[in-house]
C-alpha cells in the first residue's frame, strides 16, 4: 500500500506541498498538479490509486471530474478537499460519488487515514444517485462543528438507516431532518413531522398510527396517521423523548417488525417509511429514570447526530446573521446591516435559544428599528430582555458539562487574556478543593479513608489539604 501513487490536484502551491510532504514521509509516492487538465490526463493514461483533489480549479470545478472519472476507472476512489464549506459542497461531492470529503483546513493525519482507507476498501457497484437541483443551503454555517454535521448528512443521504438527532432546542434539528429528506432518495415522497410535545399523550397513538371508525369516544370515521401519511418518505418524530410508554411500545414493535396496526384495527399495515427521531433531552437519563425504553433508544440511535449549540460556534453567527437580514429583506422588510461592533455582542452572546432565537431577533431588528445599520445600542436594548439561561442546566450531565460551561462564559467574557495564575490551574484548583472537601465530609474527616476515597496517598492528600487550604474535621474517635 506504501508503494500506491496518489494524485493531488490543487490550484494552491503551499497546499500541494505541504500535502505532499504529509503523504510521501508515510510511503505514498506522490504526484501533484494545480490544474484539473493534467489530473484527468493522469487518471485516462491509468496512473495513480487513489486522487485527493480540490473543488475549485482554474480550469475545471473538481466536482465535475468525479462522474467522469468513475465512468473510465470505476475502481478509483476520489477524496474531495475544498475550502467551499457549505452543507452543500459536501452533498455533491458524496452525490457524484467521492469516497470521502475534507473541508479545509483538515489535520493531515487525518488526510493521511483517509487515503489509507480508500487504498484498502474494495468499492462497490452503484447507481449515482439524482443531485439535489435547489441550490438553497437548509443549514448555514462553516465552523468545524457544522462540517461535522455537513460530512454526516451526506453520508446518510442515499441510506434508509434510522437517526436519532440530539441537540438544545432551537440548534436546527428539523432542518437537518429535512436535508436528509430533501437530498436523499426518498425527497419525491412525503415528509411528515410530529412533536411527541404538542399532541396529547392520549392522541398520540391515533395521530401516529391512525384509527377506525367507533375505536374510542369521537372516532366517527376512519382517520390516516402518520405512517400511513409518510408512506415511501420520512416519517420525522420531534421531541421523542416525550413520547407516551404504551405510544414507545407500539413504535418499537413497528422497528422490529416493519407492520404496525391502527387504533381499534386488526389487520397488519406493511410500513415502508424512514425513521428520523429528535430530542433536547438526555434520552440515557430518562432511561435510568423509567421514562424511556432502552431497547427502543438502541433502535433509534442507529446513527446519532448532534446539533451544536450557537455557543459552540460562534464564528458562524456573521454569517447566520447575513443570511436572516437577506431573507427578512426578500420578505419585504427594509433592508438592515449590523455594525462590526454589535457583531461583536452578539457573538459574545450565550443564545439560550440558539439559532431560533437568532433568527426572531434578526427580524425585530429588521422590522422595528429605522436605521440601516443597526448599532450595538440597538443589540444591547433587545438582548437586555432576553430571559437569562435556566441554572438547571448550567450543570448539563456531568462535571465535564458543568467545567465547560464556566469556561465558555470565562472566554466569552474575558477572551484570550489569562488570569495570574494561569487557567489551567486555577481551573485544577476549583475542580481540586471541592472534590477534596466534599471527599473528607463524607467520611467525616478520616483523611486516611478519605485517600483511600481519591485513590491517593495519604501524604499526597495532606500535602494538598495544605497548599489548598482546606478546613479539616476532626473525624471522631
Amino acid at each position: 500500500m506504501t508503494n500506491s501513487t496518489v494524485l493531488v490536484a490543487d490550484d494552491d502551491g503551499a497546499i500541494r506541498t505541504v500535502v505532499s510532504q504529509a503523504l510521501g514521509r508515510v510511503g505514498f509516492e506522490v504526484r501533484t498538479t494545480g490544474n484539473a487538465a493534467t489530473l484527468w490526463k493522469w487518471v485516462n493514461d491509468g496512473e495513480g490509486n487513489v486522487v485527493v483533489t480540490d473543488v475549485v480549479m482554474p480550469d475545471e470545478n473538481g466536482l465535475d471530474l468525479i462522474p467522469r472519472i468513475k465512468k473510465i476507472r470505476p475502481e478509483l476512489r476520489v477524496i474531495v478537499m475544498s475550502a467551499q464549506n457549505t452543507m452543500m459542497t459536501a452533498v455533491n461531492a458524496t452525490q457524484r460519488g467521492a469516497f470521502e470529503y475534507l473541508p479545509k483546513p483538515f489535520d493531515l493525519n487525518e488526510l493521511i487515514s483517509v487515503v489509507r482507507r480508500a487504498l484498502e476498501t474494495t468499492p462497490e457497484p452503484q447507481d449515482a444517485p439524482e443531485r439535489g437541483g435547489d441550490e438553497t443551503l437548509p443549514l448555514i454555517g462553516r465552523s468545524a462543528a457544522m462540517q461535522e454535521v455537513y460530512r454526516s448528512l451526506a453520508r446518510l443521504m442515499g441510506t434508509d438507516l434510522t437517526v436519532l438527532i440530539s441537540g438544545e432546542s432551537g440548534t436546527g434539528k428539523e432542518l437537518a431532518a429535512r436535508a436528509l429528506h430533501d437530498y436523499g432518495k426518498r425527497k419525491h415522497h412525503p415528509f411528515i413531522a410530529l412533536n411527541m410535545a404538542a399532541i396529547p399523550r392520549e392522541l398520540i397513538e391515533s395521530e401516529l398510527f391512525g384509527h377506525e371508525k367507533g375505536s374510542f369516544t369521537g372516532a366517527t370515521a376512519r382517520a390516516s396517521g402518520s405512517f400511513e401519511q409518510a408512506e415511501g418518505g420520512t416519517l420525522f418524530l420531534d421531541e421523542i423523548g416525550d413520547m407516551p410508554a404504551e405510544a414507545q411500545t407500539r413504535l418499537l414493535r413497528v422497528l422490529q417488525g416493519g407492520e404496525y396496526t391502527t387504533v381499534g384495527g386488526r389487520t397488519p399495515i406493511r410500513a415502508n417509511v424512514r425513521i428520523i427521531a429528535a430530542t433536547h433531552r438526555d434520552l440515557t437519563q430518562l432511561i435510568r429514570q423509567g421514562l424511556f425504553r432502552e431497547d427502543l433508544y438502541y433502535r433509534l440511535n442507529v446513527v446519532p447526530i448532534r446539533m451544536p449549540a450557537v455557543r459552540e460556534r460562534r464564528e458562524d453567527i456573521p454569517e447566520l446573521v447575513s443570511h436572516f437580514l437577506s431573507q427578512c429583506a426578500d420578505e419585504g422588510l427594509p433592508w438592515k446591516s449590523i455594525d462590526e461592533s454589535a457583531l461583536d455582542r452578539m457573538q459574545a452572546y450565550h443564545w439560550p435559544g440558539n439559532v431560533r432565537e437568532m433568527e426572531n431577533l434578526v427580524r425585530r431588528l429588521a422590522a422595528l428599528y429605522s436605521e440601516e445599520t443597526i448599532g450595538i445600542q440597538a443589540i444591547e436594548a433587545e438582548l437586555a430582555v432576553e430571559p437569562p439561561p435556566e441554572p438547571t442546566n448550567r450543570a448539563g450531565n456531568g462535571i465535564g458539562d458543568a467545567v465547560e460551561v464556566h469556561l465558555r462564559d470565562y472566554f466569552a467574557a474575558h477572551g484570550n487574556v489569562m488570569p495570574p495564575a494561569g487557567l489551567y490551574d486555577r481551573v485544577l484548583k476549583e475542580v481540586e478543593r471541592p472534590l477534596i472537601s466534599q471527599s473528607l465530609a463524607a467520611t467525616r474527616g478520616n483523611q486516611l479513608r478519605a485517600a483511600k476515597l481519591l485513590g491517593l496517598n495519604r501524604n499526597t492528600l495532606r500535602k494538598k489539604i495544605r497548599e489548598l487550604n482546606i478546613p479539616v474535621l476532626r473525624s471522631p474517635k
